[in-house]
């Protein structure tokens, strides 16, 4: 009987961890797009132009206490050329240009127009605008030293990314169609570099046994970043394509 309620708390633990996780780190799109008329889903569906062009900005968003480093410059323009090819393939948009997110802020710091503006600018009646944001934690844990009974100090690290899409009718002001993706990933690395051949290691969560070694033992944290933010771009497609057929 005590086993099975030790089991069964420790069933409940695992559930509350992952609820809480799901919303970490907390949605950002508000302070961008709080201002732009909200509409059903239907209204995209009912867009005539197929597919729609329209043009794509990615805003790395740092601005929330305890938000992770921003992704780096590189990385975060292969994030957005790789949305902008699978945005295509979930809905009916095509993506022919990404703008730059220079100027770009929240609400409290930028003009409440300021997609509108930057749209206009570049001759489009419609901006796709997809906010970057994640948050991480890391606590020292122990590690096992590949199939030895040996053992290392080290640290982990989890990072909780969310990818918010929002579709922008700039002549109506309006928000046509929205989706967020969420991703999350662990970085188990030992306290110092070349300890053994396992680590630094990255695992996909909640559950998945794969391992992704970063190329450096420096260059880790951002490999991470990597890692989780290409999880949250994949369930973001696949939530717009279920937007778009009405799931």
């Amino acid at each position: 009987m005590r086993r099975r309620l030790i089991q069964f708390s420790l069933m409940l633990s695992a559930v509350l961890f992952v609820s809480c996780a799901s919303a970490v780190p907390p949605a950002r799109i508000g302070e961008y797009v709080s201002s732009w008329r909200q509409v059903s889903s239907e209204a995209f569906t009912k867009i005539e132009q197929r597919p729609l062009q329209a043009g794509l900005v990615m805003v790395s968003d740092t601005a929330e206490p305890g938000a992770a480093p921003n992704l780096p410059e590189e990385a975060l323009v292969r994030l957005g050329e790789s949305l902008r090819r699978d945005l295509g393939r979930a809905i009916p948009i095509a993506i022919t240009e990404i703008l730059s997110a220079d100027g770009i802020g929240p609400r409290s710091q930028r003009n409440v127009a300021q997609f509108a503006e930057l749209g206009q600018q570049r001759g489009f009646d419609y901006l796709a605008v997809v906010v970057v944001s994640s948050t991480e934690q890391e606590y020292p844990v122990t590690l096992s030293l590949g199939l030895t009974t040996h053992a290392q100090p080290g640290f982990r690290r989890d990072n909780w990314s969310l990818l918010e899409f929002v579709l922008l009718d700039l002549k109506q002001h309006q928000v046509v169609a929205q989706a967020e993706g969420r991703g999350w990933a662990t970085l188990d690395r030992p306290s110092a570099p070349g300890i053994d051949q396992w680590y630094p290691a990255i695992f996909l969560r909640p559950q998945d046994e794969r391992r992704i070694w970063p190329p450096t033992y420096e260059g880790a944290p951002n490999t991470l970043r990597v890692v989780s933010f290409e999880q949250a771009a994949q369930r973001l497609v696949l939530k717009l394509r279920n937007v778009w057929r009405g799931v």
